[in-house]
């Protein structure tokens, strides 16, 4: 075999491994590149909407959903429940949620798209903290018969009805926030984006 024969083989080879080496190198630099086209579980706690099938909430109870690492409360409100929201306003600060704490869509007593399902992020407009769910009308340690129920936060006593309007002479400056969100279907609920009649209106 020529010197020639040999150095030629030689090359072949050794262009045929750098090739596949550099082929192999390519796809495990492209792989996180590729592979953060797909939102993580992190990047959706952070900010990406979250659907959440409501069909199996009954009436009185509340289901807690992380979004954008907070909890979001869904509430399915009995009929008794939305009663006490008129009766309230006189005790409440911002009775008309006039202060900017909720999307435009968001109106009345009920704060909410259906008026038995209430969306509302579940942390106190003053420091932060999470309120309880207190549904106990007349809990002596909320004021007795002037409790109808709704969100108690025990941090500092911040109150809030049962649509998260603060009551007046708390420390919470603000009514709960209420998140974008919209019906997927009538058990589904997006969390994080606004109904799709409402996008692009100012």
């Amino acid at each position: 075999m020529s010197k020639e024969g040999v150095d030629a083989g030689r090359r072949r080879f050794l262009t045929l491994t750098t090739s596949a080496v550099g082929a192999v190198g390519a796809g495990v630099t492209a792989w996180p590149f590729l592979a953060s086209l797909s939102p993580s579980e992190k990047a959706k706690a952070l900010g990406a909407p979250v659907s959440v099938d409501i069909g199996q909430l009954e009436a009185g109870q509340m289901a807690i959903v992380p979004w954008r690492g907070r909890p979001v409360w869904i509430v399915r409100r009995t009929p008794e429940m939305l009663d006490t929201l008129g009766k309230v306003r006189s005790q409440l600060l911002d009775p008309d949620s006039r202060k900017p704490q909720q999307p435009d869509y968001i109106q009345g007593d009920a704060r909410s798209i259906k008026p038995e399902i209430l969306v509302m992020m579940g942390v106190c407009t003053h420091l932060g903290c999470s309120p309880k769910l207190r549904s106990d009308a007349g809990a002596e340690d909320l004021g007795g018969g002037a409790w109808l129920g709704g969100f108690f936060c025990p941090c500092h006593g911040s109150k809030f009805d049962l649509s998260g309007r603060v009551f007046a002479g708390v420390p919470a400056p603000l009514n709960i926030k209420v998140p974008p969100h919209r019906y997927e279907t009538d058990t589904r609920i997006v969390i994080g984006e606004d109904p799709v009649e409402t996008k692009g209106t100012a």
